[in-house]
Protein backbone atom coordinates (compact mmCIF):
# COMPACT_ATOMS: atom_id res chain seq x y z
CA UNK A 1 0.00 0.00 0.00
CA UNK A 2 1.44 3.36 -1.07
CA UNK A 3 0.29 5.17 2.09
CA UNK A 4 0.80 2.35 4.60
CA UNK A 5 2.79 4.63 6.93
CA UNK A 6 -0.01 7.20 6.86
CA UNK A 7 -2.73 4.71 7.74
CA UNK A 8 -0.61 3.20 10.53
CA UNK A 9 -0.72 6.60 12.25
CA UNK A 10 -4.12 8.01 11.27
CA UNK A 11 -7.29 6.30 12.51
CA UNK A 12 -10.98 6.94 13.11
CA UNK A 13 -12.62 5.44 16.21
CA UNK A 14 -16.00 3.85 15.52
CA UNK A 15 -16.88 4.00 19.23
CA UNK A 16 -16.33 7.74 19.52
CA UNK A 17 -19.28 10.11 19.18
CA UNK A 18 -16.97 12.87 17.92
CA UNK A 19 -17.81 13.72 14.28
CA UNK A 20 -15.55 11.62 12.06
CA UNK A 21 -14.20 14.58 10.11
CA UNK A 22 -12.90 16.06 13.39
CA UNK A 23 -11.45 12.69 14.40
CA UNK A 24 -9.65 12.59 11.05
CA UNK A 25 -8.44 16.16 11.48
CA UNK A 26 -7.01 15.64 14.95
CA UNK A 27 -5.54 12.23 14.13
CA UNK A 28 -3.53 13.81 11.30
CA UNK A 29 -2.49 16.67 13.59
CA UNK A 30 -1.39 14.14 16.21
CA UNK A 31 0.72 12.30 13.61
CA UNK A 32 2.35 15.56 12.53
CA UNK A 33 3.02 16.60 16.12
CA UNK A 34 4.59 13.19 16.82
CA UNK A 35 6.88 13.54 13.79
CA UNK A 36 5.22 10.67 11.91
CA UNK A 37 4.13 12.99 9.10
CA UNK A 38 6.34 15.83 7.90
CA UNK A 39 6.25 18.90 5.73
CA UNK A 40 5.96 18.11 1.97
CA UNK A 41 4.71 14.56 2.65
CA UNK A 42 1.96 13.51 0.27
CA UNK A 43 -1.24 12.25 1.89
CA UNK A 44 -3.89 9.90 0.43
CA UNK A 45 -6.52 11.10 -1.99
CA UNK A 46 -10.06 11.60 -0.75
CA UNK A 47 -11.12 8.34 -2.43
CA UNK A 48 -8.25 6.40 -0.82
CA UNK A 49 -9.00 7.96 2.55
CA UNK A 50 -12.67 7.06 2.26
CA UNK A 51 -11.90 3.45 1.30
CA UNK A 52 -9.19 2.68 3.86
CA UNK A 53 -10.83 4.37 6.87
CA UNK A 54 -14.35 3.26 5.87
CA UNK A 55 -15.74 6.78 6.03
CA UNK A 56 -17.87 8.61 3.51
CA UNK A 57 -16.24 10.65 0.77
CA UNK A 58 -17.98 13.77 2.13
CA UNK A 59 -16.46 13.14 5.58
CA UNK A 60 -12.96 12.73 4.10
CA UNK A 61 -13.34 15.89 2.05
CA UNK A 62 -14.65 17.85 5.02
CA UNK A 63 -11.65 16.77 7.14
CA UNK A 64 -9.18 17.84 4.45
CA UNK A 65 -10.97 21.17 3.97
CA UNK A 66 -10.72 21.76 7.70
CA UNK A 67 -6.97 21.10 7.62
CA UNK A 68 -6.55 23.39 4.59
CA UNK A 69 -8.37 26.14 6.46
CA UNK A 70 -5.96 25.64 9.38
CA UNK A 71 -2.99 26.02 7.02
CA UNK A 72 -1.81 22.44 7.49
CA UNK A 73 -2.67 20.92 4.09
CA UNK A 74 -2.19 22.21 0.58
CA UNK A 75 -3.21 20.78 -2.77
CA UNK A 76 -1.97 20.87 -6.35
CA UNK A 77 -4.28 19.87 -9.23
CA UNK A 78 -3.14 16.56 -10.66
CA UNK A 79 -0.73 15.94 -7.78
CA UNK A 80 -3.03 15.75 -4.77
CA UNK A 81 -2.83 16.82 -1.16
CA UNK A 82 0.36 17.33 0.86
CA UNK A 83 1.46 18.77 4.20
CA UNK A 84 2.56 22.40 3.95
CA UNK A 85 3.12 23.05 7.67
CA UNK A 86 4.41 20.68 10.37
CA UNK A 87 5.18 23.39 12.91
CA UNK A 88 2.07 22.80 15.00
CA UNK A 89 1.28 21.93 18.59
CA UNK A 90 -2.09 20.88 19.96
CA UNK A 91 -1.89 22.15 23.52
CA UNK A 92 -5.28 20.83 24.56
CA UNK A 93 -6.89 17.45 23.91
CA UNK A 94 -10.11 16.62 25.75
CA UNK A 95 -11.78 13.31 26.51
CA UNK A 96 -15.49 14.10 26.87
CA UNK A 97 -17.72 11.41 28.41
CA UNK A 98 -21.52 11.78 28.45
CA UNK A 99 -23.83 9.25 30.06
CA UNK A 100 -26.28 9.63 27.14
CA UNK A 101 -27.18 11.95 24.30
CA UNK A 102 -30.47 13.86 24.53
CA UNK A 103 -31.83 17.21 23.42
CA UNK A 104 -30.55 18.98 26.52
CA UNK A 105 -27.20 17.13 26.49
CA UNK A 106 -26.76 18.34 22.91
CA UNK A 107 -27.14 21.91 24.18
CA UNK A 108 -24.31 21.24 26.66
CA UNK A 109 -22.14 19.70 23.94
CA UNK A 110 -22.72 22.48 21.40
CA UNK A 111 -21.98 25.23 23.93
CA UNK A 112 -18.86 23.38 25.13
CA UNK A 113 -17.45 22.87 21.63
CA UNK A 114 -18.27 26.40 20.47
CA UNK A 115 -16.62 27.99 23.52
CA UNK A 116 -13.45 25.89 23.23
CA UNK A 117 -13.01 26.65 19.53
CA UNK A 118 -11.85 24.43 16.69
CA UNK A 119 -8.20 24.25 17.72
CA UNK A 120 -8.97 21.98 20.71
CA UNK A 121 -9.17 18.25 19.96
CA UNK A 122 -12.23 16.57 21.53
CA UNK A 123 -12.73 12.80 21.71
CA UNK A 124 -16.43 12.41 22.55
CA UNK A 125 -17.81 9.17 24.02
CA UNK A 126 -21.27 8.10 25.22
CA UNK A 127 -21.30 5.24 27.73
CA UNK A 128 -25.10 4.81 28.01
CA UNK A 129 -25.16 4.93 31.83
CA UNK A 130 -23.12 1.70 31.80
CA UNK A 131 -20.44 1.73 34.51
CA UNK A 132 -18.57 -1.18 32.91
CA UNK A 133 -18.22 0.68 29.60
CA UNK A 134 -17.36 3.91 31.44
CA UNK A 135 -14.57 2.17 33.35
CA UNK A 136 -13.24 0.56 30.15
CA UNK A 137 -13.15 3.86 28.27
CA UNK A 138 -11.19 5.62 31.01
CA UNK A 139 -8.86 2.66 31.59
CA UNK A 140 -8.04 2.46 27.87
CA UNK A 141 -7.66 6.22 27.40
CA UNK A 142 -4.37 7.63 26.16
CA UNK A 143 -2.18 9.49 28.62
CA UNK A 144 -1.92 12.50 26.30
CA UNK A 145 -5.31 14.01 27.21
CA UNK A 146 -4.99 17.44 28.76
CA UNK A 147 -8.48 17.20 30.28
CA UNK A 148 -11.18 14.66 31.09
CA UNK A 149 -14.71 16.10 31.21
CA UNK A 150 -17.15 13.60 32.72
CA UNK A 151 -20.89 13.44 33.38
CA UNK A 152 -21.09 10.66 36.03
CA UNK A 153 -24.58 9.10 35.92
CA UNK A 154 -25.00 5.30 36.07
CA UNK A 155 -27.85 2.79 36.15
CA UNK A 156 -25.88 0.60 38.56
CA UNK A 157 -22.32 0.26 39.81
CA UNK A 158 -21.99 4.01 40.20
CA UNK A 159 -21.10 3.67 43.86
CA UNK A 160 -17.62 2.63 42.68
CA UNK A 161 -17.22 5.39 40.09
CA UNK A 162 -14.96 7.44 42.36
CA UNK A 163 -12.35 4.68 42.24
CA UNK A 164 -11.72 4.91 38.50
CA UNK A 165 -12.19 8.70 38.46
CA UNK A 166 -9.54 9.05 41.20
CA UNK A 167 -7.00 7.49 38.82
CA UNK A 168 -7.25 10.63 36.65
CA UNK A 169 -4.77 13.40 37.58
CA UNK A 170 -6.93 16.00 39.30
CA UNK A 171 -5.51 18.94 37.35
CA UNK A 172 -7.00 17.25 34.25
CA UNK A 173 -10.44 16.47 35.72
CA UNK A 174 -13.72 18.37 35.29
CA UNK A 175 -16.91 16.79 36.66
CA UNK A 176 -19.98 17.96 34.80
CA UNK A 177 -23.61 18.04 35.99
CA UNK A 178 -22.94 16.07 39.18
CA UNK A 179 -20.26 16.01 41.88
CA UNK A 180 -19.28 12.71 43.49
CA UNK A 181 -18.51 12.89 47.23
CA UNK A 182 -15.57 10.46 47.26
CA UNK A 183 -13.63 12.04 44.41
CA UNK A 184 -10.63 13.54 46.19
CA UNK A 185 -8.06 16.23 45.45
CA UNK A 186 -8.36 19.62 43.78
CA UNK A 187 -10.38 19.32 40.59
CA UNK A 188 -12.87 21.46 38.66
CA UNK A 189 -16.63 20.96 38.50
CA UNK A 190 -19.73 22.51 36.94
CA UNK A 191 -22.72 20.95 38.65
CA UNK A 192 -26.35 20.96 39.72
CA UNK A 193 -27.35 20.86 43.38
CA UNK A 194 -30.15 18.36 42.84
CA UNK A 195 -31.70 18.27 46.34
CA UNK A 196 -31.71 22.03 46.80
CA UNK A 197 -32.81 22.73 43.22
CA UNK A 198 -36.04 20.70 43.29
CA UNK A 199 -36.88 21.92 46.81
CA UNK A 200 -36.51 25.57 45.81
CA UNK A 201 -38.31 25.09 42.48
CA UNK A 202 -41.33 23.54 44.21
CA UNK A 203 -41.22 26.29 46.83
CA UNK A 204 -41.42 28.89 44.05
CA UNK A 205 -44.46 27.07 42.66
CA UNK A 206 -46.14 26.82 46.08
CA UNK A 207 -48.96 29.23 45.28
CA UNK A 208 -50.05 27.11 42.29
CA UNK A 209 -49.41 23.82 44.09
CA UNK A 210 -51.73 24.85 46.94
CA UNK A 211 -54.82 23.89 44.93
CA UNK A 212 -53.67 20.24 44.86
CA UNK A 213 -53.43 17.79 47.76
CA UNK A 214 -50.94 15.19 46.46
CA UNK A 215 -47.57 15.37 44.72
CA UNK A 216 -46.15 12.36 42.87
CA UNK A 217 -42.70 12.13 41.31
CA UNK A 218 -42.13 9.52 38.60
CA UNK A 219 -38.79 7.74 39.08
CA UNK A 220 -38.33 4.41 37.25
CA UNK A 221 -36.90 1.66 39.46
CA UNK A 222 -33.85 1.43 37.22
CA UNK A 223 -32.83 5.06 36.89
CA UNK A 224 -29.60 7.01 36.70
CA UNK A 225 -31.19 10.09 38.27
CA UNK A 226 -29.54 11.12 41.57
CA UNK A 227 -31.32 10.11 44.78
CA UNK A 228 -30.85 13.71 45.91
CA UNK A 229 -33.83 14.63 43.72
CA UNK A 230 -36.19 12.42 45.73
CA UNK A 231 -34.63 13.68 48.97
CA UNK A 232 -35.44 17.26 48.03
CA UNK A 233 -38.93 16.23 46.88
CA UNK A 234 -39.68 14.40 50.14
CA UNK A 235 -38.33 17.24 52.26
CA UNK A 236 -40.53 19.80 50.49
CA UNK A 237 -43.68 17.66 50.78
CA UNK A 238 -43.09 16.98 54.47
CA UNK A 239 -42.39 20.61 55.27
CA UNK A 240 -45.47 21.90 53.43
CA UNK A 241 -47.77 19.00 54.39
CA UNK A 242 -48.44 17.50 50.96
CA UNK A 243 -49.37 13.86 50.60
CA UNK A 244 -46.63 12.49 48.39
CA UNK A 245 -45.45 9.36 46.61
CA UNK A 246 -42.59 8.09 44.46
CA UNK A 247 -44.11 6.39 41.40
CA UNK A 248 -42.06 3.78 39.55
CA UNK A 249 -44.43 3.00 36.68
CA UNK A 250 -46.76 5.74 35.48
CA UNK A 251 -48.42 3.33 33.02
CA UNK A 252 -50.22 1.54 35.87
CA UNK A 253 -50.39 4.26 38.54
CA UNK A 254 -53.97 5.33 39.46
CA UNK A 255 -54.49 8.98 38.52
CA UNK A 256 -56.93 11.08 40.53
CA UNK A 257 -58.09 14.67 40.58
CA UNK A 258 -56.06 16.91 42.88
CA UNK A 259 -52.69 15.32 42.08
CA UNK A 260 -49.52 16.81 40.60
CA UNK A 261 -47.13 14.63 38.61
CA UNK A 262 -43.42 15.42 38.25
CA UNK A 263 -41.63 13.50 35.50
CA UNK A 264 -37.87 13.07 35.05
CA UNK A 265 -37.82 10.89 31.92
CA UNK A 266 -39.22 12.14 28.61
CA UNK A 267 -40.82 8.75 27.88
CA UNK A 268 -42.78 8.99 31.15
CA UNK A 269 -44.10 12.41 30.15
CA UNK A 270 -45.50 10.94 26.92
CA UNK A 271 -47.20 8.09 28.80
CA UNK A 272 -48.57 10.51 31.40
CA UNK A 273 -50.03 12.87 28.79
CA UNK A 274 -51.62 10.00 26.86
CA UNK A 275 -53.30 8.76 30.03
CA UNK A 276 -54.49 12.22 31.08
CA UNK A 277 -56.07 12.77 27.65
CA UNK A 278 -57.75 9.34 27.69
CA UNK A 279 -59.10 9.99 31.21
CA UNK A 280 -60.33 13.44 30.09
CA UNK A 281 -58.58 15.30 32.91
CA UNK A 282 -58.09 19.03 32.47
CA UNK A 283 -54.37 19.62 32.95
CA UNK A 284 -53.75 22.63 35.18
CA UNK A 285 -57.18 22.27 36.80
CA UNK A 286 -57.90 18.65 37.80
CA UNK A 287 -54.31 17.43 37.57
CA UNK A 288 -50.98 19.28 37.48
CA UNK A 289 -47.86 18.42 35.49
CA UNK A 290 -44.26 19.49 36.07
CA UNK A 291 -41.50 18.24 33.79
CA UNK A 292 -37.75 18.13 34.26
CA UNK A 293 -35.55 19.77 31.60
CA UNK A 294 -36.78 22.58 29.39
CA UNK A 295 -37.31 21.84 25.68
CA UNK A 296 -38.93 23.81 22.88
CA UNK A 297 -41.88 21.40 22.63
CA UNK A 298 -42.78 21.83 26.30
CA UNK A 299 -43.68 25.44 25.55
CA UNK A 300 -46.41 24.16 23.23
CA UNK A 301 -47.70 20.81 24.54
CA UNK A 302 -51.05 21.14 26.40
CA UNK A 303 -50.76 24.94 26.11
CA UNK A 304 -47.43 24.78 27.93
CA UNK A 305 -45.82 22.37 30.41
CA UNK A 306 -44.33 23.82 33.60
CA UNK A 307 -40.64 22.92 33.76
CA UNK A 308 -37.81 22.89 36.24
CA UNK A 309 -34.48 22.95 34.48
CA UNK A 310 -30.88 23.94 34.76
CA UNK A 311 -29.19 26.24 32.22
CA UNK A 312 -27.61 23.63 29.96
CA UNK A 313 -26.00 26.20 27.66
CA UNK A 314 -24.27 27.85 30.61
CA UNK A 315 -23.12 24.43 31.84
CA UNK A 316 -21.28 23.79 28.58
CA UNK A 317 -19.84 27.29 28.43
CA UNK A 318 -18.54 27.24 32.00
CA UNK A 319 -16.91 23.81 31.58
CA UNK A 320 -15.06 25.05 28.49
CA UNK A 321 -14.01 28.22 30.31
CA UNK A 322 -12.49 26.12 33.11
CA UNK A 323 -10.34 24.35 30.53
CA UNK A 324 -9.27 27.60 28.87
CA UNK A 325 -8.46 29.29 32.19
CA UNK A 326 -7.00 26.29 34.01
CA UNK A 327 -9.10 27.16 37.09
CA UNK A 328 -10.08 24.53 39.68
CA UNK A 329 -13.40 26.09 40.68
CA UNK A 330 -16.61 24.31 41.63
CA UNK A 331 -19.40 26.19 39.84
CA UNK A 332 -23.04 25.59 40.67
CA UNK A 333 -25.26 26.12 37.63
CA UNK A 334 -28.52 27.95 38.43
CA UNK A 335 -31.84 26.13 38.30
CA UNK A 336 -35.00 27.73 36.96
CA UNK A 337 -38.74 27.17 37.35
CA UNK A 338 -40.78 28.12 34.28
CA UNK A 339 -44.47 28.38 35.13
CA UNK A 340 -46.98 27.44 32.44
CA UNK A 341 -50.63 26.42 32.28
CA UNK A 342 -50.02 22.73 33.20
CA UNK A 343 -49.91 23.77 36.88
Amino acid sequence: MKFRHFFENVQVDEFSATPKYLQLTHSILDAIEAGKLKKDDLVPSINELSFELEISRDTAEKGYKHLKKMGVLGSVPGKGYYIINDNIKQTRRVMLLFNKLSSHKKIVYDAFVETLGEDVAIDFYIYNNDYGLFKKLISNANDDYSHYVIIPHFMEGGENAHEIINTIPKHKLILLDKKLPRVDGEYAAVYEHFEKDIYQALEQALKSLAKYHTLKIIVPEKSYYPMEITKGFNRFCQEYAFTHKIVHDIAIEPINSGEVYINLMEADLVTLIERLISLKFKVGKNVGVISYNETVLKKIILNGITTISTDFHQMGVRAAQLILSGAKEHIEVPFKLTMRSSL
